[in-house]
C-alpha cells in the first residue's frame, strides 16, 4: 500500500512540475515576427474612421514569453487605436504569448485623424513591441482626404435622441420619409452647395436634394462619394448639370465620378453600395457629360418628364457599372444618349418602362452580371394606356450584348410601341424558337431591325470586348462591330474622344468605342 502511495506522490509532483513549466513566461528578448512590416490603412475622409485592419504577431520560439509593452509610438495622442488580446487601447503591458503561438492585433484610424495637422496628406505612426534587447516596430500609414460633407441636419427630440431632416416621397395618406438634405446656396459650412467643384471630394449622407427652380452644377474632375442609402434627388422644376470633360490620362482628371464612400480596394467594384441619382417627374434640362457612375443600386433613375416633348435627360459619354439592380432606369422618360456604356447590372443595363421616348446613338449596352437571368435592354408600355405609349426607342450603331442569351426584351400591351434598331450588333439566342413567330423579334423586318448583326449563337457576331467582366468594353480586331456602323450617325468622337471615322478610314465602328489594337 505504501508503494502505491509513494508512486502516486511521484506522479502528482511530476504533473505539478510539468504544469508549472507549461505556463511559465519569460520576458521577451525580441525575435517576434510579423505578417507585415508596414500596415497601409486605406484612404479615409476627414471625420470618418477607417475599416479595421489586422496584423498577426508570431512567437516562433520554444518558450512562453511576456512582452513588456506594446504601444503606439505617439501614445494616447495617436489617431490610431488598437485591440490586443481582445482589449482596446493604445498602450498595453505584459502581453503573454505561448511558445509557437500567434496573436492578432487589430488596427483602425479614429475619425478625427485630420485634425492633427490639416495640411498633412499622410498620417503615420508605428506600433512598438518592446523587449529586454530593444524594440521592434511595425509602421502604420494612412492617406487622408479632406472633403465636403453633405448630410441631413438633426435636432434633439427631447427623448435622448435626434430627429433628422427628411423629405416625403409619398403623399399625406401614404408617407415615405427618407433622410435628406436640401442643398443650400448659403450653407454656413460648405458655402454654395449647388456648385460642386474639384478642390476636394464630396461625401453624401442621405439624399442631397436639388430644390425646385435650382440647378446643381458639378464641375469637371469632381469626385462624389455616397454613403449607404444615399444619392441625389433632382426635384420637380429643378435640374442637374454634370460638366465633365474628356481626360487625357489614366487618372481621369477631368471626368466626374460618382461612387461609394468605401475607398478600400476590396470595395472598388462592389455593387449596391449606395442608392441612385434620381431625376424626378418634372425635372428638366438634365445634362450629364463625361460621367462615370459605379456601384449603385440603380445608377440613374429618370422618372417621368416635364410634360413637354423636350428631352429631360441628355447623356453624353456616360458610363454606368456594377449596379445591383438597373444601370439606367427610365419610366416615361425622354432620354437622348450618345456614347453611353453600361455593364454588370443585376436586372438590366437599360429599362425603358411605362413608355417614353428614347434615342441612343453609338452606345454599348452590355451585361456580364454573373447570373443567367439579367438582360441588356428592356422596353415596355406597362398595361398599354395612352399615357404610357412608347413614342419611340431608336438605337443607332449600338452594341447590345451580354453573357445571357437574350439581349433585348420587348413587352407590348397597347397600340403605340415604336422602336427601331439601326446597324446594331444584337445578341438574341432563341434556343427553343419561342419567339420565332413574335413580330417584336422579327429580325428580317427591315423597318424595325435595319441592317443589324444578330448573334443567334455564342460563336456568331462576337463584339470581341477587351475584358467585359472588368468593364473594359473596347472592341478588338475580331469584333463584328468593326467597320459596320452607319456612318451618317457617326458625327461625333467616340467615348475616348477619338474621331469617327479615324483619319484615312471611310468606315466607322458600332458601339461607344472605336476599334483599337489590344496591347
Amino acid at each position: 500500500m505504501r508503494q502505491y502511495i509513494g508512486l502516486l506522490l511521484v506522479v502528482l509532483v511530476a504533473s505539478l512540475t510539468s504544469c508549472r513549466n507549461d505556463f511559465d513566461f519569460e520576458t521577451s528578448s525580441g525575435g517576434l515576427e510579423f505578417s507585415k512590416d508596414t500596415v497601409y490603412l486605406d484612404t479615409v475622409f476627414t471625420n470618418i474612421g477607417s475599416s479595421t485592419y489586422t496584423l498577426k504577431v508570431y512567437n516562433r520560439s520554444d518558450k512562453n514569453i511576456s512582452i513588456p509593452s506594446i504601444r503606439l509610438n505617439k501614445g494616447q495622442a495617436s489617431k490610431y487605436r488598437l485591440m490586443v488580446d481582445g482589449i482596446p487601447g493604445k498602450e498595453f503591458s505584459n502581453i503573454e504569448m505561448l511558445a509557437k503561438d500567434s496573436m492578432f492585433v487589430f488596427i483602425e484610424v479614429t475619425e478625427d485623424v485630420a485634425n492633427v495637422n490639416p495640411t498633412d496628406f499622410l498620417y503615420t505612426d508605428f506600433i512598438e513591441f518592446n523587449s529586454t534587447s530593444g524594440m521592434q516596430k511595425v509602421e502604420l500609414v494612412t492617406l487622408i482626404q479632406d472633403a465636403y460633407f453633405i448630410y441631413p441636419s438633426r435636432t434633439p427630440n427631447g427623448n435622448g435622441g435626434f430627429d433628422y431632416e427628411e423629405i416625403n416621397l409619398g403623399d399625406n395618406e401614404n408617407p415615405i420619409p427618407i433622410r435628406a438634405s436640401i442643398l443650400n446656396e448659403n450653407d454656413p459650412i460648405n458655402g454654395n452647395e449647388l456648385i460642386w467643384n474639384n478642390s476636394k471630394p464630396y461625401v453624401i449622407y442621405g439624399y442631397a436634394v436639388v430644390p425646385p427652380t435650382k440647378t446643381l452644377t458639378i464641375e469637371e474632375g469632381a469626385r462624389i462619394h455616397f454613403h449607404a442609402d444615399s444619392g441625389i434627388i433632382v426635384a420637380n422644376d429643378a435640374s442637374l448639370f454634370v460638366d465633365g470633360k474628356p481626360s487625357t490620362t489614366d487618372a481621369l482628371e477631368k471626368e466626374v465620378i460618382f461612387e461609394g464612400d468605401r475607398l478600400e480596394p476590396d470595395f472598388s467594384e462592389v455593387p449596391g453600395q449606395w442608392g441612385t441619382i434620381w431625376l424626378t417627374n418634372g425635372s428638366h434640362s438634365n445634362v450629364l457629360y463625361n460621367l462615370t457612375i459605379k456601384n449603385a443600386v440603380i445608377g440613374l433613375y429618370v422618372n417621368g418628364n416635364d410634360g413637354t416633348n423636350s428631352v429631360n435627360a441628355t447623356l453624353n459619354n456616360v458610363q454606368i457599372y456594377n449596379c445591383s439592380n438597373i444601370g439606367l432606369y427610365a419610366t416615361t422618360g425622354f432620354v437622348d444618349g450618345k456614347n453611353v456604356v453600361i455593364n454588370n447590372c443585376g436586372e438590366a443595363s437599360f429599362i425603358g418602362s411605362f413608355g417614353g421616348s428614347y434615342e441612343f446613338t453609338h452606345c454599348t449596352f452590355a451585361n456580364y452580371w454573373p447570373t443567367p437571368n439579367q438582360t441588356c435592354v428592356v422596353l415596355d408600355d406597362y398595361e398599354g394606356q395612352t399615357e404610357f405609349e412608347l413614342v419611340k426607342a431608336n438605337f443607332n450603331n449600338c452594341i447590345i450584348y451580354g453573357s445571357s442569351n437574350l439581349g433585348i426584351s420587348h413587352k407590348k400591351k397597347g397600340n403605340i410601341f415604336n422602336f427601331k434598331y439601326t446597324n446594331c450588333l444584337l445578341k438574341f439566342v432563341d434556343t427553343n424558337n419561342q419567339f420565332a413567330n413574335d413580330p417584336l423579334y422579327n429580325f428580317s423586318d427591315n423597318s424595325i431591325f435595319e441592317n443589324c448583326l444578330r448573334a443567334s449563337n455564342s460563336n456568331q457576331n462576337k463584339p470581341d470586348f477587351l475584358a467585359p467582366n472588368d468593364n473594359k468594353l473596347i472592341i478588338g480586331s475580331d469584333s463584328a462591330a468593326k467597320g459596320t456602323a452607319k456612318i451618317s450617325f457617326s458625327t461625333f468622337p467616340d467615348i475616348l474622344d477619338k474621331d469617327r471615322p479615324e483619319l484615312g478610314l471611310t468606315t466607322t465602328d458600332i458601339g461607344a468605342y472605336n476599334f483599337i489594337i489590344f496591347e
